[in-house]
């Protein structure tokens, strides 16, 4: 009996701690957040014909020459025209010392110049050749995406000019005009470029 009252407010106040901290206020910022911010809080997602292909938070793994690729993930997530693919993320986070991160930059800039022999070794961005620190980075920088124009011209039949004007429309600008640079959310820029081809 003794050592049900010692213990009895203890008790208690860890039920309303639960209840409060772990009922009310994660219910209350939930319903705030779908009325105020009601895409992001459902993850940002993008559909195409009313069905998700994606978020615009979350890169994925095109390998289509058609298509603009991202930055190399350790997770090669893919959801976009039915693929499916794992849901973790994570990069390799090889240390600079590492000999299999010179291996896995090598590997990735043989790729890209494969991919795109119009470009030179010296013209290759950094963040095409990068790993982001989750892995599932959805943007590119700018460069990174007119490099690859001359194979997308090559493999659609579209015109150069007309797959700049989708960069340009797809291009964020830097993070109040002073932070970060110019980036392209991949995702978004193959809906575009998909439906340019279908026309």
């Amino acid at each position: 009996m003794k050592f049900i009252k010692k213990y009895k407010s203890a008790f208690y106040l860890t039920i309303f701690a639960f209840i409060v901290c772990g009922i009310i206020y994660p219910l209350f910022m939930t319903g705030i957040a779908q009325l105020i911010f009601p895409k992001q809080a459902n993850g940002s997602l993008i559909k195409v014909d009313n069905e998700v292909v994606g978020s615009e938070l979350i890169g994925q793994d095109f390998t289509d020459p058609k298509l603009f690729h991202g930055r190399p993930s350790a997770v090669n997530y893919n959801v976009y025209r039915g693929k499916s693919g794992s849901l973790a993320s994570g990069s390799e986070n090889f240390a600079v010392s590492n000999p299999d991160l010179k291996k896995r930059i090598d590997k990735d800039v043989d790729k890209f110049l494969k991919e795109n022999p119009t470009v030179s070794k010296e013209d290759i961005p950094e963040d095409i050749i990068s790993q982001s620190a989750s892995g599932l980075d959805p943007h590119i920088s700018l460069k990174a995406a007119e490099l690859q124009v001359d194979r997308i011209a090559k493999n659609t039949g579209l015109s150069k000019e007309s797959i700049e004007q989708l960069i340009k429309k797809n291009t964020k600008e830097k993070i109040l005009g002073i932070f970060g640079e110019q980036r392209v959310n991949v995702l978004e820029l193959n809906i575009d470029l998909i439906s340019e081809m279908n026309k």
